[in-house]
């Protein structure tokens, strides 16, 4: 009887196997005509690009739709379509000029259509619409880029600098961006006075114009750490978590880091501070905050703060002999995204560590306050991996 059974199991087998293979010959006809072209094509213009809707076809023989367009002279691209949807995105012009869009069904077997062919006139390419939202400027070490980005496409900002002089163009640094709006400085640099350009460049090798600058970076130095120390004043709101976290490694030059970090103990009130000794007198220009990793714009990280000076604190920790050097200073998500949800942007931001600039006029101070007014988690226990401070040293 079992054997009976498998026999009948194996011609069952058989049968289908035999009826699948024959039903997918059959699906794909090597002699089937190509199929029918699309119609009823509209078109809605994007910047940089177009969106193209049609009629798919009441052909067996279809298996996706395509577009073949030219975005600069003699660099082609194509857009496909399943026969599941309608529309094609095109991508990647950088002008706003009239194009053509030639659009094919292909066939199961491969086959095209004759092609149906379809003009498209892209809005301003966003290489054209950030260059033109661009500044600038001079900063402390280098030069300061803004922009904004309505699209938020995918581009890269390259700073260059005539180096001689004699148009001897160099690339400086370039910053990859996809941000509603954003900066960032490009540092290290002498204070000579120098000719400065900024151009954009897009994922399709799309160039902006350049913005030039004649421009002398501000004078600033690195604020050595050896002499950095906590000066502990008796209404100071912080308590470490243990003797491994401990406030001394913020200056330890350890970055990204995961267990040399500061991090205190409690779930206090906000805001807290604590209180550091830089051992001599500095004018602050900019310092750069670097959070703990690898949890990025979790709960316990820095969301805002201020920074205080004094030369003569008080001991008892009141605020009078203290003045707000800078601040509210954000610690941003460059993407905007909630939650846990960020963008390689955003974990680049990160790696990088945030810049915040002082403001200028700001005394020369020895003792540093740095407030904390909001974590990530909005609770008062907070953890970060380092500061570092550029400026001046003041004799």
């Amino acid at each position: 009887m079992k054997k009976l059974l498998c026999f009948i199991a194996v011609l069952i087998s058989v049968a289908c196997w035999y009826g699948c293979k024959k039903e997918t010959n059959a699906y794909i006809d090597a002699k089937a005509p190509a199929p029918m072209q699309v119609s009823g094509l509209k078109v809605v213009n994007t910047p940089g690009g177009a969106i193209i809707t049609y009629k798919i076809p009441q052909d067996p023989n279809l298996s996706y739709v395509k577009a073949e367009y030219e975005i600069q002279p003699g660099v082609f691209r194509e857009a496909k379509s399943s026969y599941y949807t309608d529309t094609l995105a095109i991508v990647g012009y950088g002008d706003t000029q009239v194009h053509e869009v030639k659009i094919y069904s292909v066939g199961k077997n491969a086959k095209q259509s004759t092609p149906v062919s379809i003009n498209v006139q892209p809005l301003t390419p966003p290489v054209n619409s950030v260059f033109t939202t661009l500044t600038l400027t001079t900063t402390f070490g280098g030069v300061f880029i803004t922009f904004q980005d309505s699209t938020q496409a995918d581009l890269a900002i390259t700073v260059i600098m005539d180096s001689t002089g004699l148009g001897t163009w160099a690339p400086v640094t370039t910053y990859y961006t996809a941000q509603l709006a954003g900066s960032f400085a490009a540092r290290g640099l002498d204070t000579i006075r120098k000719k400065f350009g900024v151009y954009i460049r897009d994922h399709w090798n799309n160039i902006s114009d350049t913005l030039f600058e004649t421009l002398s970076p501000l004078y600033e130095q690195l604020i050595p750490k050896n002499l950095f120390k906590v000066y502990p004043l008796l209404n100071d709101s912080w308590k470490s978590l243990n003797g491994n976290y401990k406030i001394q490694n913020l200056w330890n030059d350890i970055v990204n880091g995961h267990e040399d970090i500061f991090a205190t103990a409690d779930y206090n009130k906000l805001p807290q501070w604590f209180t550091i000794d830089l051992g001599e007198n500095v004018v602050l220009s900019r310092m750069k905050l670097f959070q703990r990793l690898p949890y990025p714009f979790n709960a316990v990280w820095v969301k805002e703060f201020e920074i205080w000076g004094s030369n003569q604190p008080d001991p008892d920790g009141s605020w009078d002999s203290w003045q707000l050097l800078g601040g509210p200073f954000p610690f941003r998500k460059p993407s905007g995204k909630p939650g846990f949800d960020y963008t390689a942007d955003d974990l680049d931001y990160v790696a990088q560590g945030e810049d915040f600039i002082f403001p200028a006029g700001i005394p020369a101070v020895r003792y540093l306050r740095f407030k904390l007014l909001d974590t990530y988690g909005g609770v008062g226990k907070y953890q970060f991996g380092e500061l570092t401070f550029w400026g001046q040293i003041v004799p």
